[in-house]
């Protein structure tokens, strides 16, 4: 898989931007200049992919939702990316009945049906404006790439397939098979924007499971139908591919409750967890409670502000997986780098006197100004370099705000105890009645894993008294009233997850950014370095892509789309090691889980791994969803 997803993507996107033609190689031509309509899920895909500038080099001058008043523009060619839906439909037909553009090109992300297909011809014909209907494409894009190895089926609606969605008790089969065809469209959309037909693997008997079947039957038709098919001749770009297919392993979210719930210790899945961090943007609220404002002065409007942390940051590139306290100390140095080349350029200009001069004058000196206009030549470079640093100073600040105030260290640590049943310093009971110690949602993750992660459970009385401290603390029962039916049914179907032994060297104190100077006060909080160890998912996909046999994936499904007859039990299965695995969580993913998965797609030579779940989100996000589930 010689590109990415994510590269892949982006191309597709390109070359519909371009009209449905591959980009022309030579830049001097001026772009057509065209106007994108967009639906919301058509922004989320374009947004982490594609910058305002980069679309505008592709001639995009204007950018509009579909359902937004729109002015007419008469002699302009219009991109169409939207959903197909009943309302969108309805809207592109007004769009032809008002004749607002010169030209149409209907893009769909998902494929069409045959009846709406219609209802727009019937439009266009009623509107006279057949002809200039260009294009209508099915894109099969459905899908969004937030990392060259990371994906997530959809943002807005989100809640349509989320691990309550599917859970819920009381939920009608017609509701299910609708979840489900919904995350196997994406997926579908996801393999054939990879250009590839995978080997699928899945537990048994549950929602994974129900994807699976549905999935390879998709594929299977999709095959089978030779003369249309994704997966042939021209729609793959030949030679991308190695001769081996990738392994898909679909897994279910309730293999591992405790992960989504764990407090964390690297970068990108920090801010994840406590700022708001959506589609690659950090939003954050600046100046908010920074300077106490004088007595009786009117309270700081707080601004909003929003960093996109993007595959072009080197930083961010470098260090999202990294543990935090690594991250400040190389802010850190970053930032005191920076500060030197500044200082540079400054003494350069004064030796010359060139203190208030332009940058014209400069360069009509003589030749030992060769040193200053390479140093001012690269001012364009070093100014970004400081938005970037000022970026990662600005959220890793933020971030260290959260692990202080809610004494985040402190959890980690104990947790990653519990779930690799070592022993514990001190007992669960003194941090849940701390005060000090993090906020109720806290306490009340900290206590879930406990929970989950228990071998025997607490005893009535035990839990009576964890359940009095708890409500002391403000806590709110319902996520437990769940995550107890939950234990209850998984222990007759299977044995608890086993986290691996994983542990962490608490490292002594910052020795970089404890001197004075820093950025960051980083008193108090504990130096944790993480020890490599695989979760529940990543063990999995360990046995499975490894060919290892193990009691927990022995009795895993087997799916071959390619294999046109026969049943399971015949189909002859590939006896080799893969190279390549896609790991899909169905009911939600985190980062934690993310970074885990590339960290042991790491230590393995020239193996790729790429995650996808069918939503992204935060402890929080998931403890709502559990209250929701233990309120019934």
């Amino acid at each position: 898989m010689a590109a990415s997803v994510r590269e892949k993507q982006t191309v597709a996107l390109k070359r519909m931007l371009n009209f449905n033609a591959p980009p022309l190689k030579n830049t001097a031509a001026e772009p057509v200049w065209k106007v994108l309509i967009y639906d919301r899920f058509g922004q989320d895909i374009i947004s982490p992919l594609l910058s305002v500038k980069e679309l505008r080099d592709m001639g995009i001058t204007l950018h509009l939702l579909l359902h937004s008043d729109r002015d007419p523009i008469p002699d302009v060619p219009a991109i169409y990316f939207v959903m197909p839906t009943e309302e969108n439909i309805d809207r592109i037909c007004q769009d032809l009945r008002n004749q607002l553009y010169e030209s149409y090109y209907l893009n769909f992300i998902s494929a069409i049906s045959r009846s709406k297909l219609e209802d727009i011809a019937s439009a266009a014909l009623a509107a006279n404006a057949v002809s200039q209907v260009t294009k209508v494409f099915d894109q099969y894009l459905n899908f969004i790439t937030l990392e060259d190895d990371m994906f997530i089926l959809c943002h807005q609606n989100k809640e349509l397939i989320s691990y309550h969605a599917i859970n819920r008790a009381d939920i009608q089969d017609t509701d299910m098979e609708a979840i489900m065809d919904t995350i196997v469209d994406s997926l579908f959309c996801f393999f054939v924007t990879l250009g590839a037909v995978p080997i699928i693997r899945c537990p048994r008997g549950n929602a994974a499971e129900m994807v699976a079947v549905k999935l390879d039957k998709k594929l299977r038709e999709n095959l089978r139908d030779a003369r249309n098919s994704l997966f042939t001749g021209d729609n793959i770009s030949t030679g991308q591919f190695s001769f081996q297919r990738p392994l898909f392993v679909l897994t279910d979210r309730n293999v591992d409750m405790a992960t989504p719930l764990h407090h964390t210790w690297t970068y990108q899945a920090l801010i994840h967890d406590v700022l708001d961090f959506h589609l690659n943007r950090v939003m954050m609220e600046e100046g908010a409670g920074a300077e106490p404002s004088a007595a009786g002065a009117r309270p700081k409007k707080k601004h909003r502000k929003t960093y996109d942390l993007t595959a072009a940051d080197k930083f961010w590139q470098k260090h999202k997986g990294s543990p935090f306290p690594e991250v400040a100390e190389s802010v850190q140095e970053e930032l005191d780098a920076y500060r030197a080349q500044e200082d540079e350029v400054k003494r350069l200009k004064s030796i010359m006197g060139l203190e208030g001069e332009d940058e014209g004058a400069i360069s009509m000196l003589s030749d030992n100004t060769a040193k200053l206009t390479s140093a001012v030549s690269s001012l364009p470079e070093l100014l970004e370099k400081k938005r970037l640093i000022d970026l990662h100073t600005n959220v890793a600040t933020a971030v260290l705000d959260h692990i202080k105030s809610r004494k985040l260290d402190v959890y980690f640590e104990y947790e990653e105890k519990l779930m690799s049943k070592s022993t514990l310093d001190k007992s669960l009971l003194d941090i849940i009645s701390d005060p000090d110690a993090g906020t109720p949602e806290d306490k009340m993750r900290l206590f879930l894993i406990y929970y989950i992660t228990a071998q025997q459970a607490p005893s009535e009385s035990d839990l009576e008294q964890y359940k009095k401290a708890l409500v002391d603390a403000a806590c709110d029962l319902s996520p437990l009233n769940y995550i107890k039916q939950w234990k209850a049914f998984t222990k007759m179907a299977a044995t608890p997850a086993n986290y691996g032994n994983s542990g962490v060297k608490p490292m002594g104190l910052f020795s970089r950014v404890m001197n004075t100077g820093s950025q960051f006060v980083m008193e108090g909080v504990k130096n944790l370095v993480l020890k490599q160890h695989n979760l529940p998912v990543t063990r999995i996909l360990d046995n499975l892509m490894e060919m290892k046999s193990h009691p927990e994936t022995d009795d895993y499904r087997y799916f071959d789309p390619k294999m046109l007859r026969g049943s399971e039990s015949s189909i002859p299965r590939n006896k080799n090691p893969f190279q390549e695995a896609i790991v899909f969580v169905v009911g939600g993913g985190n980062y934690i889980e993310y970074q885990n998965l590339v960290d042991y797609a790491k230590s393995k030579q020239g193996k790729k791994v790429v995650y996808g779940c069918s939503e992204l989100f935060s402890a929080a996000q998931f403890i709502k969803q559990l209250s929701q589930l233990g309120q019934k």
